[in-house]
């Protein structure tokens, strides 16, 4: 399955790699660049997967208006602009020059993700569904389909079954998992992941084998049976 490519383009080094690091548990794809000139080059070096691009407004060089006004010479891409500027002309004047959302700083990182799912599914480019071998998920409604029957879950349940389904194929350790399915201020152990994978895997019952305990490291989804379906 094809993952959203997001372009950050942030000159603020330390605010670009949290911003980077969050959308990559969430299960993007991530590309930075530090200046209007370098996402240009990037975006056109790249034209066709970059999915989304998330682009400051006041960079030293070329501003993110610049880079909007430049990229609207040839793309439709979604971009959503992030800016301290928080007027009713400045966001008038962002959209004038073809921005489709805009975010004013500061910001939280679930702020920005929900702003991002419905600049996403706006353009057709979220997934409405997840289908892995017998599992369907309908993302939309948030029900979970072992062999086209519905198997009821808790919200933490579903959340993770979504992020093995998002990174099928990759060995995930449970701090890792902790920190996609609960977030980075949740206080609880290791122990946590562990309780939540033998919950999902008994709704899912023993013919369900798609997640696999990896010693001493986390776990990983996936079967070499289903790749390809």
């Amino acid at each position: 399955m094809k993952k959203i490519r997001i372009l950050v383009v942030e000159d603020e080094e330390k605010l670009a790699r949290t911003m980077a690091d969050f959308l990559r548990l969430q299960g993007y794809e991530v590309e930075c660049a530090s200046d209007g000139e370098s996402a240009l080059q990037l975006f056109y070096d790249q034209r066709g997967r970059i999915d989304l691009i998330l682009l400051d407004v006041m960079m030293p060089g070329m501003s993110g208006y610049e880079v909007l006004r430049e990229l609207r010479l040839t793309s439709d891409v979604p971009v959503i602009l992030l800016t301290a500027r928080s007027s009713v002309e400045d966001q008038m004047s962002g959209f004038e020059k073809g921005a489709d959302d805009y975010i004013t700083k500061p910001y939280t990182l679930e702020l920005v993700k929900l702003h991002i799912e419905a600049v996403l599914k706006r353009a057709g480019k979220l997934k409405r569904t997840l289908e892995y071998g017998d599992i369907s998920i309908d993302l939309a409604g948030q029900m979970v389909y072992w062999r086209g029957n519905y198997i009821e879950t808790t919200r933490k349940e579903y959340e993770l079954l979504v992020y093995f389904m998002e990174n099928i194929g990759v060995v995930l350790r449970r701090n890792t998992i902790l920190d996609a399915v609960w977030g980075y201020d949740y206080v609880g152990d290791m122990r946590t992941v562990d309780t939540l994978v033998k919950q999902l895997r008994r709704k899912l019952t023993e013919e369900c084998t798609y997640i696999k305990s990896i010693y001493g490291v986390g776990y990983i989804f996936g079967d070499h049976k289903s790749r390809g379906k």
